[in-house]
């Protein structure tokens, strides 16, 4: 029988919030993938837990995921970790845990903190529904265009951020979703000097330029989406219909996203079907 591979979620900040099932799982599998030997490294100090380390990361992941499947294949158990927070959510381990499903191995995760989650449960902003866009690109140019693109995005917004850039990140979003959009920024969450902020981006802005909220640490920002355009007020069909009387299918998708604030490629696909219908 094959070994299983667990995505073990770490603490964020807080050593005191490893779950106790993470520490024994940890302590009981034949092998750590970290993205980080020496930051694992201290967490395993702590806790005293002296299984073997090997480092994951974006760079090496594709070379040395034959090396792991096999393992696991022979019946060792691994477990996947990321430096903080649950594995995967903007931290290496995707192609791992993908071919792990491939090769028929058991994928177990091993709940416990997550950066975006815990911004989200203590920001006021509605969390019904959101989706987490992780970190921007680093150019101004790039990034503009990324938010552009999420400017009629009715769901909550939710962002990693670093403090190299998170003052022209929040400079941006100011210039492309508004001034007045309700916002909350969570830094150095867990930590002795944790800072949870709701206010305008335009506020956060200034407390960040003024030194308020302090350019230290890892930075998690949720947006609200823009409700500015309810859902019901436009017929989608009928725009799209309408739209492609005048420009060929993917400028009517295109334009069609903008105005919507929804998916071009899932508006191309059902253009397709509507102009099928009509012939």
């Amino acid at each position: 029988m094959s070994g299983t591979l667990y995505v073990v979620a770490t603490p964020i900040g807080n050593l005191d919030d490893l779950t106790p099932r993470a520490r024994q799982t940890l302590a009981s599998v034949s092998l750590i993938a970290a993205e980080d030997t020496r930051h694992t490294g201290r967490l395993l100090m702590h806790i005293a837990c002296k299984t073997r380390l090997m480092t994951l990361h974006d760079h090496n992941e594709e070379k040395v995921v034959g090396d792991l499947i096999a393992m696991l294949k022979d019946g060792d158990s691994i477990a996947l970790v990321s430096d903080a927070g649950t594995p995967l959510i903007s931290d290496p381990g995707f192609r791992l845990v993908r071919e792990a499903h491939r090769n028929n191995i058991p994928v177990s995760p091993i709940v416990g903190a997550s950066a975006g989650i815990a911004a989200l449960s203590s920001s006021g902003i509605a969390t019904d529904r959101f989706c987490f866009e992780g970190f921007l690109p680093s150019k101004e140019t790039a990034r503009r265009d990324a938010l552009g693109k999420l400017v009629n995005e009715t769901r909550t917004l939710v962002f990693y951020e670093s403090v190299h850039r998170i003052a022209d990140c929040l400079a941006d979003m100011v210039a492309v979703f508004g001034a007045d959009r309700q916002a909350f920024i969570g830094r150095e969450l867990t930590k002795m000097h944790e800072q949870c902020v709701q206010e305008t981006l335009a506020t956060i802005k200034q407390q960040i330029d003024a030194g308020t909220i302090v350019s230290k640490g890892e930075f998690v920002v949720i947006v609200s989406g823009n409700d500015a355009i309810p859902d019901s007020d436009i017929d989608n069909d009928q725009l799209l219909l309408e739209l492609a009387a005048y420009l060929p299918a993917k400028d009517v998708a295109k334009v069609a996203a903008r105005i919507l604030g929804k998916k071009k490629n899932a508006l191309y696909e059902r253009l397709l079907q509507l102009k099928a219908a009509n012939t």
